[in-house]
């Protein structure tokens, strides 16, 4: 008869035991010197080895010819205790036998010396289960045993058991297995029993046992009646799990707010055959490795679930805040959850999804605080493109002249004793031709009297320098294409850096270096944005227009005529 793995290869010496030495050092020691104790406590999570190192001990102690504390495993004692056929060792389950009735007949029965073996020896399993008289009648003879009495506790849940009961044991706590041990126990037992398991199988199969070697053993077995090769991908299809790729696009879909994306691939993992519930899973545990990168970059990377690269890792955890992986991960957890009682897990597994992608879904505090979150980002972004506007517009004036005395000024460059209000001005044509037409004036300004000197050159007024514009500066596009990237996806980003902009009358023309940019740029997404972001900043709507090339350069007739068509929409631009 077909015998399960995890039962075929359970250790029967102290020395097969893996991952945990610390523990089988210890005992297998005090076997040897013969100063075992009369009771003990054996703790930690499923499958890391306690019933097994119980029924190692109990060999032990009763071995006829035990070789340095490890039991011999063929004397008729040793071999009656692997058959559960010695009456001297007996294994009771506290779940099943619980009540104090029980209790009051196995210690009557302890009394008694064995027929066979050295010690009468009771491993009582999940021992947290019993009551409280129960343990209260198991305490008298747990302090004061007779000399052939051992017995071996063992639980998952160390803080049910009373204070009166750990006081009288020796305990021993059962860590986790590391993946690496367990991948290790799993190629050796693959190879025994000539299963074609691949290093990547063996990989994925410890990472999904969770520190317990009993379930990696399960799931190989689980794997192996599938029959073939069992590499990565045959584990992930055999268990209905997604796999770390496309764990990671469903993230990369949750960050980006693209809800219908995150949805159609759910539907296509869900026809698949994947588990609604374990997507959730993993998407729970990537959650947490960005959020222990995000909050200990340096000191956490020990706690690292080791599924993800650190490639993938950096590119998800780019730009997010610790506040948005707490909410992911906080949502994961109710909804899986949530899911064990759900009548309908596909749609309970869908609403999960949307709330990943828009807080303002989730219907609590939360919402509020995504809200006053894109509003205090908004604001922030309309600060930094007033201030570099500002900045430029100062740049573009140039140093102010500095004052002459009234001795070293001319007469023909002293000031008018009163400078006319911006009312008192002569009012500006209302779209001024661009170039200067020869017999034309650009702008109908009087011209003061010169004195003329035999010796003065002509004054070349078209050769005076104006200012440039502010729209027109380079540092107001850099400010303006920073603005946006927080509203774009990191794959537009880069392509933004690329490019430069002008901003000419009510119209934002990007330049972009070449036709793949401009492909990439060339979109409703992209233009939405820089369309808001440029009509925010100057304070009208604004055409978009994509081109491929260099900025034209603007003449100084040009950037006097957008100086003062545009300067009325900066408050601190002044013309002089």
């Amino acid at each position: 008869m077909y015998q399960a793995l995890y039962r075929k290869w359970r250790p029967k010496t102290f020395s097969d035991v893996i991952g945990q030495s610390h523990i089988t050092e210890t005992l297998q020691k005090q076997v040897a010197e013969g100063r075992t104790s009369h009771a003990y406590l054996f703790t930690g999570t499923r499958g890391t080895g306690k019933t097994t190192c119980a029924k190692i001990l109990a060999k032990a102690v009763n071995c006829e010819h035990p070789v340095n504390g490890d039991p011999c495993c063929q004397c008729p004692s040793c071999l009656g205790v692997e058959s559960g056929n010695f009456l001297a060792v007996q294994e009771l389950d506290a779940a099943s036998n619980n009540g104090v009735d029980q209790v009051r007949a196995l210690r009557d029965e302890a009394i008694y010396s064995p027929a066979n073996g050295k010690k009468r020896v009771y491993i009582v399993d999940e021992v947290h289960m019993l009551s409280t008289p129960a343990f209260n009648a198991l305490l008298k003879i747990l302090e004061e045993p007779p000399e052939h009495l051992m017995f071996i506790l063992a639980t998952t849940e160390l803080h049910k058991v009373p204070a009166t009961i750990l006081s009288r044991c020796q305990r021993f706590s059962f860590k986790r297995i590391t993946p690496a041990d367990i991948a290790k126990r799993l190629a050796y037992v693959a190879g025994q029993e000539h299963i074609d398991l691949t290093p990547d199988g063996a990989e994925l199969l410890s990472r999904l046992a969770d520190g317990a070697l009993r379930d990696g053993l399960s799931l190989l077995d689980q794997c192996a009646a599938a029959g073939g090769t069992i590499d990565s991908t045959a584990v992930l299809d055999v268990l209905g799990l997604a796999g770390n790729l496309q764990t990671a696009q469903l993230m990369e879909c949750i960050l980006r707010r693209d809800a219908k994306a995150a949805l159609l691939l759910l539907n296509q993992l869900y026809a698949g055959g994947k588990d609604v519930g374990a997507v959730l899973g993993e998407l729970s545990t990537l959650t947490r490795d960005l959020l222990l990168r995000r909050t200990a970059p340096e000191g956490g990377a020990v706690l690292l679930s080791g599924g993800y690269d650190t490639a993938t890792l950096e590119r998800l955890g780019r730009e997010v805040s610790g506040s948005r992986f707490l909410y992911l991960a906080s949502t994961l957890q109710k909804a899986t959850a949530d899911l064990y009682y759900s009548s309908n897990r596909r749609t309970d597994a869908e609403l999960c999804l949307l709330r990943l992608c828009d807080e303002s879904l989730s219907g609590d505090l939360t919402a509020l605080e995504a809200r006053v979150q894109r509003l205090e980002e908004g604001a922030a972004r309309g600060q930094v493109i007033r201030a570099a506007v500002e900045q430029s517009a100062a740049a573009g004036r140039g140093p102010a002249p500095q004052e002459k005395s009234a001795a070293e000024t001319p007469p023909w460059e002293a000031p008018p004793a009163k400078a006319a209000s911006a009312e008192e001005l002569p009012p500006l044509p209302k779209e001024p031709p661009l170039m200067e037409e020869p017999g034309e004036r650009v702008f109908d300004i009087p011209e003061e009297p010169v004195r003329r000197e035999a010796s003065a050159a002509p004054v070349d007024r078209s050769a005076q320098k104006a200012p440039a514009a502010p729209a027109v500066n380079g540092n107001w596009w850099r400010a303006l294409a920073e603005s946006c990237k927080g509203q774009l996806p990191p794959m537009y980003r880069a392509f933004l850096d690329m490019c430069t902009g002008t901003l000419e009358g009510d119209q934002l023309t990007v330049y972009a270096p070449d036709d793949i940019t401009l492909g990439r740029l060339d979109n409703d997404r992209v233009k939405n944005v820089l369309s808001e972001a440029a009509a925010q900043a100057a304070g009208t709507p604004v055409r978009l227009l994509f081109r491929v090339g260099e900025p034209p350069k603007a003449t100084p007739q040009e950037n006097l005529q957008n100086l003062l068509k545009f300067g009325s929409r900066f408050d601190n631009i002044e013309i002089k």
